[in-house]
């Protein structure tokens, strides 16, 4: 049994393992030949923070490859209030195969795999988004790119997402920079981590620099700031001529006094005409958070997101 609670879970090997493993599954499901892997097999998916992408494309994987999915929202089950994570995690194992957490505190995802005896994966905390991670390299391998040579650009916060491209970057062999406001930064032991794993990481307050030069197969992820965090912000954006800005009223609730809309603009490689394809930190607002002109890197397909992820931790047969 093995839990994925971060990238650093993985191997180079394994994570080009289980991109090979990923890419042939989803060939042999569009040819009808795919066959039920997951058969009798029932995944607890939970979550402490609504979802889009990550429950949707976690229950159809599980369901496409002939597994179960039991979606329990955290307000039901009361995850370390109404009953104690190891409790939980005892409980589950009991029933399920595998459970997948999106929690708010990575303490959580932790207590759950130290106390549980089927496999745990992340599925978002506060500190890794490892799956996400998995889904970006995935459709940049599929597209043929050279790892060792690529320069990817993230622009925005060092969050979660941040950190989990860092260390997987890492272990690919990437060329990541990183651009971040003044104070938001990724966790200094993460950088750590991603740095003693090998990996060629640069952090930098210029976004401009960031975006100069970035492979046109790269995404850049520009994640817009999610707390009070503006002023200093749109004045780090005025001074990255990469970056075009327009602060927006918005209602003064909730700790969100402006937001700002973010777009690609002449620092990237230009191919005839087309931008870079861009991933942002999604739900995006479009016109708010990314132009609407602005092409989107897909997130990688169901299939291959839930099987590299299930099969990452030892789940299937």
């Amino acid at each position: 049994m093995r839990h994925f609670l971060s990238a650093a879970d993985l191997t180079r090997d394994a994570a080009l393992g289980l991109f090979a493993l990923a890419a042939d599954v989803k060939q042999r499901r569009k040819a009808g030949q795919l066959g039920a892997p997951l058969a009798g097999k029932t995944f607890a998916l939970i979550f402490e923070k609504p979802s889009l992408r990550t429950r949707v494309t976690f229950e159809v994987g599980i369901i496409q490859l002939g597994g179960r999915a039991v979606h329990l929202v955290g307000r039901e089950i009361g995850l370390g209030t109404r009953e104690s994570v190891p409790d939980v995690a005892r409980n589950l194992s009991l029933w399920v195969d595998g459970i997948m957490a999106r929690v708010y505190s990575h303490a959580t995802i932790t207590e759950l795999a130290r106390h549980a005896t089927v496999p745990v994966i992340n599925g978002l905390s506060d500190r890794e988004h490892p799956c996400q991670a998995l889904a970006d390299f995935f459709t940049l391998w599929e597209r043929g790119v050279d790892f060792g040579s690529v320069r990817l650009a993230w622009v925005g916060d060092g969050n979660n997402v941040c950190h989990s491209v860092m260390i997987l970057g890492a272990l690919l062999g990437a060329s990541v920079v990183v651009a971040c406001p003044p104070g938001y930064e990724p966790d200094a032991g993460v950088l750590a981590t991603a740095r003693r794993l090998g990996g060629r990481i640069e952090v930098t307050e210029d976004a401009r620099a960031a975006a100069t030069g970035a492979d046109s197969s790269a995404p850049i992820r520009s994640p817009l700031p999610r707390t009070a965090r503006t002023a200093g912000f749109a004045a780090w954006m005025a001074r990255s001529p990469s970056i075009k800005y327009r602060p927006m009223r918005v209602a003064r609730s909730q700790s969100l006094p402006s937001r700002i809309v973010v777009r690609v603009a002449s620092a990237t490689e230009v191919t005839n005409g087309v931008p870079p394809n861009v991933d942002p930190c999604v739900p995006a607002t479009r016109t708010v958070a990314i132009s609407s002109r602005v092409s989107m890197a897909p997130i990688g397909t169901p299939l291959a997101r839930a099987f590299a992820s299930v099969m990452m931790s030892g789940s299937m047969p």
